[in-house]
């Protein structure tokens, strides 16, 4: 028999109750959701050299996310997942390749595929580590989430707001989950047109980084990242908002330097790219353009997979290519203003020139350097979606999106998507 003092029984008891009430906000305060994204993908190629005249496949996701709430006390202990399900219900050999399904040696895609992530989290005051699955959205690493899946990372992401109008982030990752993949794979840098070698791995990345917002509508932006013995990059933003009339201007500036770092396995890394947008919003309208221009003898560098963070990016290309310049147009139109909440349409507009072909491993990339020519491409895109607002289809999404994309080095390409989403959350 174990006979306890009264103030161990006290001391117990109160170890009791502190357990309960941590484990009370570890669960109460957590939250989950199950999204289903069904998605049609068709992108047409044209050109004699197209080696794929078609990509088009259709599938079905279901995502579910748990994240926790932390434990009681000075630091604070949490715990989030997320589980993937894939299904293909429509492919063949001679269309895959879209990003929304693996595919084999044979080309064909897997009927379905699973993947789950997990991330550990502690939380001290306004600082949070997490350590795990990571899913960042930063100027120099942008998970791509365009298809079924985000891309994830496995590391560890620091993030202090503790010093007042201050964002500091400290990141490192040693691999990725790509979109359509199952498994951890060692991290690369985007081909770029055959601009770098897409086979080349580094097994880790740092970051870090600096955000102050000097006033209430200004942020200027520090960061910095290293792919071990592929490249170093920098970044400077500048981000500002005021009213103006009845509405609202906007500008942001984005400049990145990259360069070879270590033992260069990519070989030379030479580039510099400011990348600008300006804009007015106005009752439900909104006009906005911008100038983008690389410099150096090498291409737009980052890491494979993910989204470039360039005002440029649409779905076809990218406009980042060797000593490439941009001028971007967008117009968006919310339907609030007309009393359709939910509907919302934009359309977009880029022309790229300027492109020295010498880094482009396409035959007719390789034809125009032979010609001493520059490369010339524009896409137009458009995008329209509708969330429901009321009765049983509430919060039904429904998006339509088109583009179309001519140039001098590269296929031409038409393409269609059609995603039709929901979120239950619990």
């Amino acid at each position: 028999m174990i006979i306890l003092s009264r103030r161990a029984s006290l001391m117990l008891a109160a170890l009791c109750c502190a357990w309960q009430s941590a484990q009370a906000a570890f669960i109460d305060d957590g939250s989950g959701s199950l999204e289903l994204r069904n998605f049609y993908f068709d992108r047409d190629f044209h050109g004699a050299s197209a080696t794929q005249s078609r990509r088009g496949e259709w599938a079905q996701g279901f995502m579910l996310r748990v994240q926790s709430g932390y434990t009681e006390g000075v630091i604070g202990l949490g715990l989030d997942a997320a589980g993937m399900l894939g299904l293909k219900l429509d492919s063949s050999p001679d269309r895959s390749g879209t990003g929304l399904l693996p595919r084999g040696s044979d080309k064909r895609a897997a009927d379905a595929y699973a993947k789950a992530v997990a991330t550990f989290k502690a939380r001290l005051a306004q600082t949070e580590l997490k350590v795990g699955g990571l899913s960042p959205q930063l100027p120099l690493l942008a998970s791509n989430n365009s298809r079924l899946f985000p891309q994830w990372f496995n590391g560890a992401h620091l993030a202090s707001k503790d010093l007042d109008r201050f964002t500091f982030t400290l990141m490192q990752v040693d691999a990725t989950k790509l979109r359509d993949s199952t498994d951890y794979e060692d991290l690369t840098a985007m081909a770029q047109q055959g601009a770098y070698s897409a086979t080349v791995t580094s097994d880790r990345l740092y970051y870090a980084g600096v955000d102050y917002q000097l006033l209430a509508n200004l942020t200027l932006s520090l960061h910095a990242s290293e792919l071990e013995d592929l490249f170093h990059r920098d970044f400077a933003g500048f981000k500002f908002k005021a009213a103006l009339g009845l509405g609202e201007v906007f500008s942001e500036w984005r400049w990145f330097n990259a360069r070879e770092q270590g033992r260069a396995l990519l070989g030379e890394v030479d580039n510099q790219t400011l990348s600008t947008n300006f804009g007015y919003t106005v009752q439900g309208h909104t006009f906005s353009g911008g100038y983008q221009k690389g410099r150096g003898d090498t291409a737009y560098a980052y890491v494979g997979g993910t989204d470039t963070y360039l005002f440029s990016e649409q779905q076809v290309s990218t406009f980042a290519l060797a000593k490439e310049r941009a001028w971007m147009l967008r117009y968006d139109y919310n339907f609030t203003a007309l009393g359709i909440p939910g509907l919302t349409f934009n359309v977009r507009y880029v022309k790229g020139d300027q492109v020295d072909p010498q880094r482009i491993a396409s035959a007719k990339g390789r034809a125009l350097a032979a010609q001493g020519g520059e490369g010339q491409e524009w896409e137009r895109t458009t995008d329209i979606a509708y969330v429901v607002q009321s009765g049983p289809l509430r919060n039904v999404s429904l998006r339509w999106r088109n583009a179309s994309m001519r140039s001098n080095f590269a296929d031409a390409a038409d393409e269609n998507r059609v995603i039709v989403g929901y979120t239950f959350e619990f």
